[in-house]
């Protein structure tokens, strides 16, 4: 049988480590990185996504950075197929493609491969768009509960082009877009795959690094950056981006609804919330290899988890 390709994927918990080893890995085994952060692709949103800064991507060639403005509709699709050119022209070139994210569904997909699914149909999109406008995204989300409940369950009724997309391919096909993704998680492996998880046995070890973090971005101008946005008109055209985690919270405070320590704190109860959901997805993921960050109450040193990653890795 024909030997599949090899990658490599560094996913977690935000905050956990994860660009550090991803870059220290890339430097040790010839490889190259590719973005697996949904937030990570939109130009302008640097600070509030973490992206690597430019010292980083001069020492590691990054991928599926800035491919997209804030505004522009943007779709798993999308991803896949980016991710899918970046991916051979790495291989091509005899480099590791390393994952490296929090965005799991995204790297799910990547790994089985998405099923052939409907195209868009824009004159049905607009029909479904337009009973918005007239009765409310509340009224659509309903129409999408009757159909496919899990799906409703999924989607927050704010988010209106998810709410649209999964009527629409349900109204095109007559099968739910819970189906579709079912279909996707049943199909094999098409790469060789080590995908690591950076796990923490003490949670308070880290919300610490969490909290560490967004005062950092706070220093580093996460205001100024938001304020630059919410000007520009980003957050008005843009639902992706106004229901980023590292904006939205700061919102109320530019608006002057509340003071900046109240924007904060509430900044990292929402990222340690956010951190809670992909500890609980990627936990249930039958192909990770954890890969313990702490031990008996202290972080690891960094050079014994890079040792034992390489080694778990399989690629010394």
């Amino acid at each position: 049988m024909e030997k599949k390709p090899k990658i490599l994927a560094i996913v977690g918990p935000t905050a956990g480590g994860k660009s550090a080893l991803a870059e220290e890995l890339a430097q040790r085994l010839n490889g190259e990185i590719v973005s697996c952060d949904s937030m990570q692709i939109y130009r302008g949103m640097d600070i509030g996504t973490a992206k690597p800064d430019r010292e980083a991507r001069a020492r590691v060639r990054y991928h599926l950075i800035d491919v997209a403005d804030p505004a522009q509709e943007f779709s798993m699709v999308d991803y896949l197929t980016l991710a899918e050119r970046a991916v051979s022209d790495i291989l091509s070139r005899g480099k590791l493609p390393i994952f490296c994210g929090g965005t799991g569904l995204y790297l799910d997909a990547f790994l089985r491969g998405m099923p052939e699914s409907p195209g868009g149909d824009p004159a049905l999109r607009a029909e479904l768009a337009a009973l918005a406008e007239a009765h409310g995204n509340a009224y659509l989300h309903a129409e999408l509960a009757k159909v496919d409940p899990e799906s409703a369950a999924a989607t927050h009724p704010s988010n209106l082009r998810r709410v649209i997309r999964a009527l629409e391919i349900y109204r095109a096909t007559g099968v739910t877009k819970t189906e579709w993704d079912l279909r996707s998680r049943q199909q094999p492996m098409r790469y060789s795959a080590t995908v690591l998880y950076l796990s923490f046995e003490d949670r308070s070890l880290l919300y610490g690094r969490i909290d560490s973090r967004v005062d950092e971005m706070i220093k580093a101008g996460l205001v100024d950056e938001t304020k630059r946005l919410l000007d520009a008109g980003v957050f008005e055209v843009s639902s992706t981006a106004a229901a980023a985690i590292g904006y939205k919270e700061l919102l109320p405070y530019l608006r002057g609804e509340c003071d900046l320590p109240s924007a904060t704190e509430a900044l990292k109860m929402a990222t340690r919330r956010y951190a809670k959901r992909q500890i609980t997805w990627f936990s249930a993921k039958p192909y990770v290899t954890r890969i313990p960050m702490d031990c008996e109450g202290k972080l690891r040193k960094f050079e014994e988890i890079v040792n034992n990653a390489v080694k778990l890795a399989s690629y010394e």
